[in-house]
């Protein structure tokens, strides 16, 4: 039987593995500078490996019993700590002590049951104290005297059954006092008399049904600014109790959201009249009675939210008293008691006629059964929302607004009302108006542009989600001051007219025409300069700029110099011309959920100061000749591309990620590989670029060898087919450098030609050469039969008969190359002495049609090396004596020019 071991052994056991549990959480811990965030950890100690500079620490939602003063002593620059969702019960005293700076502590959701007088004792910095939903039912003493800087204390979800939080006077700063959700009944003279602040900015009292106001309650507080009392089943009786507990306060905001306040009278608010209260919510109370005058002393009130009600009607004098008023909520005010017409709610003529200043008016979601003549008469300039109001409103005439002509109307909104036409100058009476929004409704009518008549001011029109309105080209003609078009999804008809409907608009900023299935554009953008957002997506566009589209591709964006947005998102584009985005710098393009694959090289180039979108393409890679410049500045969206993770497609992209500072969203979720098997799936950031990097000598490598190669090619073929060229030249070069001259003219030549001629040609010779040395006695000849002296050998007679000849001539005939003698010595002598010497001295008769390549085979020679004297014999018998008149060559210099 094996012995167990001692138990200080398991002990330590025990403490390694929870230190290396810790360690190991701790290098979980995720952040930068100076904040660190350690939640969802599971940590049941606080880790001790991190920098000691942190300044901010999230630990929420672990497992954390306590807080050690020890702990926390090497992040002495703490200030922010969040600890909700732990298991902490106790705070030590010291732990304030260990953090000089703490300022915010946030223990919400913990099993903190209760505080004493000595656990805040060293939190002198601290501002914000939330201890919500804990389990904090008494407290001992004073445990907040010593937070003199305290700005917010949240002890929300706690169990408290009193708000009396201390015995003498503290927290002189406090701002913010939240006792939400506890068990408080009554609010008693002395129950908040601890507070040492006169100038409580915020009291929150809501879900604490108070059956209480005593006399004098509110009275510590002095210049009370906000109180919250939802949820608190507050009875109208109740309700009138409190306001009179508040008039000796400076209340500015009052709540009372979600209580029993079915019903509201003069008697109500009378308690308020001595106080300038400007905001009060009685929103969800299912108020169904408004008595006259009930908001009569209240004439200082500026926002007041009555949403969520179930009003049965207005009166002239509903709204009497509250002349200041500036917003008045009525979303969702009116209930309707049956299906009948007579149980809609109603609104009186001239109900809002005391609201002389207001500007804003919410009546979104409610059941009207039209406008009266007089229902808005005595408004001023202000802006009004009417979605979804009306039960049978259909048609706008142009009475409809008539009770808004006097008033300088700015704003108006009819969504969701069900409007299928709008009539001649229906709108003729808002002459003020600046935005109209008719979107979601069902018109579908042809716009002539009289309904828009007398709309001088007119910014905005919104008519997206409606059916199939037709435009024309006077669409908007009454309308050029508009500046904002929205015409999204209404099946458009007649877009592409001539002249288009939106030439009439020069101010245009915005246009939206998307998920409309317009696959034609002509020259509708045509003159819109101005235009600086384009919304075109889902429009079935890609035809346009398809090379193979008609008439070549459609540059729509062509002109809109001052374009700075463009969606094209889901147009099925798998084509971008080359010049598609020319001239258009600050533009950011929206290509998402398209089929682009290639793209032209240059097509980005301007694009270098704006982000722009290609997220779910075909892309499978990212070039740097395409990317290179407009990935300098802007973040390209790329998310849901193919990518192949290959050294080719995806090595440069990768780089630039690792070294870039620009932000991509989702890099490590959104962007994959998809290719080649081994990488499927894998981020594209952990693509590994070091092959990649190792390749690079042979790509170099093969460059170079690939230029020698292509080099080498072509010498050798220069040579071929040049070679003889170029030798030439080359020694005619070297030997005018050297220096030779022509022979001066003191040294007489003997000759005036030597003639180069095959035996069997002799006879040629001298029946042609013979007559014109007997017609000019200055020419003289060296003929071999004849000039040649007796005794000398051969070879060296014409060695010296050339020499002492000025000029050489060759007499080209199929029996030259065939002669031994003048094949292999005659030509090449005389032809390397004109080279030596520097002459132009070889003259070349041609007595047959022979091809320059059986001369170069032949004989070595090329017409191009005695170009200047080439002659031709005639065909023709009878001009053979023109041949004579060619002897001028004879006499010509023998210097290089």
């Amino acid at each position: 039987m094996s012995r167990p071991l001692p138990y200080h052994i398991y002990f330590f056991s025990g403490l390694l593995t929870c230190w290396i549990s810790c360690t190991s959480s701790a290098n979980k811990c995720t952040g930068r500078h100076e904040a660190r965030d350690c939640s969802h950890l599971k940590l049941t100690q606080i880790p001790d490996e991190l920098p000691t500079k942190i300044t901010v620490w999230n630990l929420t939602h672990n497992q954390l019993r306590r807080l050690p003063a020890a702990n926390f002593s090497r992040y002495s620059q703490l200030t922010i700590l969040d600890g909700d969702f732990n298991f902490i019960s106790k705070l030590e005293p010291g732990l304030c002590q260990s953090l000089p700076w703490w300022e915010i502590l946030n223990l919400q959701h913990n099993e903190i049951s209760q505080l004493s007088d000595k656990t805040f004792i060293f939190c002198m910095n601290l501002t914000e104290l939330h201890l919500m939903s804990n389990t904090i039912q008494k407290n001992q003493n004073d445990p907040f005297k010593n937070l003199k800087d305290l700005i917010k204390l949240d002890l929300s979800h706690n169990g408290l059954s009193f708000s009396k939080l201390g015995n003498q006077l503290q927290l002189e700063n406090l701002q913010e006092l939240l006792l939400s959700n506890n068990k408080i009944f009554s609010l008693t003279p002395e129950a908040l008399d601890f507070l040492g602040n006169f100038s409580l900015k915020r009291i929150e009292l809501s879900s604490n049904q108070i059956k209480e106001f005593s006399p004098g309650g509110f009275h510590a507080l002095g210049k009370l600014f906000g109180l919250s009392l939802n949820k608190a089943q507050l009875s109208p009786r109740l309700t009138e109790k409190l306001c009179l507990e508040l008039s000796n306060t400076s209340i500015e905001n009052l709540s009372l959201s979600s209580n029993q306040l079915d019903t509201i009278n003069p008697p109500t608010f009378d308690g308020l009249k001595q106080t300038n209260l400007p905001t009060l919510d009685l929103s969800r109370n299912s108020l169904r009675v408004m008595g006259k005058d009930s908001f009569a002393r209240l004439p200082h009130l500026e926002y007041l939210s009555l949403e969520y009600n179930n009003i049965e009607h207005l009166s002239s004098r509903s709204f009497y008293g509250p002349s200041s008023l500036r917003h008045l909520n009525l979303r969702r005010s009116f209930t309707r008691q049956s299906i009948s017409l007579t149980s809609l709610p109603k609104i009186h003529d001239f109900s809002f006629q005391w609201l002389k200043r207001l500007e804003y008016l919410n009546m979104e979601d409610n059941n009207f059964p039209g406008i009266k003549r007089n229902t808005f008469t005595g408004l001023g300039r202000l802006q009004i929302n009417l979605s979804n109001s009306f039960s049978s409103l259909r048609t706008f005439t142009n009475e409809t607004f008539l009770s808004l002509a006097s008033s300088p109307l700015l704003l108006l909104n009819l969504p969701k009302n069900k409007i299928s036409k709008i009539q001649s100058g229906a709108f003729s009476w808002l002459g003020h108006l600046e935005v109209l929004d008719l979107g979601l409704n069902e018109i579908g009518q042809e716009l002539t542009g009289q309904e828009w008549g007398g709309q001088d001011n007119i910014v905005e029109i919104y008519l997206s989600y409606n059916k199939y309105p037709e435009l024309s080209t006077n669409s908007f003609t009454s309308v050029p001051s508009l500046q904002r078009r929205m015409l999204r999804r209404v099946a458009l008809r007649n877009v592409d007219s001539s002249p288009s409907p939106f030439h009439p608009l020069p101010n245009l900023v915005i246009l939206d025409l998307s998920n409309n299935n317009i696959p034609n554009k002509n020259d509708e953008l045509k003159g819109l300069e101005k235009l600086e957002i384009l919304d075109l997506q889902h429009n079935n566009s890609a035809r346009l700029w398809k090379h193979a589209n008609p008439g070549a591709p459609v540059l729509f964006p062509k002109g809109l110099s001052r374009l700075h947005i463009l969606n094209l998102e889901s147009n099925g584009f798998d084509e971008i011309p080359v010049e598609a985005f020319k001239d258009l710098r600050e533009l950011s393009i929206d290509f998402g959920i398209n089929n682009l694959y290639i793209l032209p090289l240059s097509v980005f180039d301007n694009q270098v100061s704006r982000k722009s979108s290609l997220q779910k393409n075909l892309k499978t890679s990212v070039e740097k000749t395409v990317f290179g410049l407009p990935f300098r500045n802007p973040s390209y969206d790329m998310r849901f591309n193919p990518f192949d993770c290959t050294c080719e497609s995806i090595a440069w992209f990768v780089n630039w990620i690792n070294s870039t500072h620009t932000n991509i969203s989702e890099l490590s979720n959104h962007y994959r590989c998809n290719t080649p098997p081994q990488y499927h799936g894998s981020p594209v950031l952990l693509f590994d670029v070091s092959p990649c990097k190792d390749s690079a000598p042979f790509e170099l490598l093969f460059m170079i060898n690939t230029n020698i190669l292509l080099i080498f090619i072509f010498i050798v073929l220069l040579i071929h087919f040049e070679g003889w060229r170029i030798s030439f030249y080359w020694n005619v070069s070297v030997h005018r450098v050297l220096g030779f001259k022509e022979t001066d003219k003191a040294e007489q030549f003997e000759y005036a030609a030597y003639k180069i001629h095959a035996y069997k040609d002799r006879d040629w010779v001298w029946k042609h050469f013979s007559p014109m040395e007997e017609e000019d006695h200055t020419l003289r000849f060296c003929l071999e039969e004849r000039d040649f002296e007796a005794g000398v050998l051969e070879l060296e007679a014409i060695v010296h008969s050339i020499r002492r000849s000025r000029k050489i001539i060759f007499v080209g005939t199929q029996n030259l190359w065939k002669d031994p003698l003048c094949k292999r010595f005659k030509v090449h002598h005389a032809v390397q002495q004109a080279i030596e010497q520097n002459l132009d001295s070889i003259i070349s008769i041609f007595l047959e049609e022979i091809p320059d390549y059986k001369l170069n085979h032949a004989l070595c020679l090329r017409r191009g090396m005695f170009k200047s004297h080439c002659i031709n014999w005639p065909v023709q018998k009878e001009r053979g004596n023109a041949f004579h008149h060619k002897k001028v060559a004879l006499g010509s210099r023998n210097s290089v020019h």
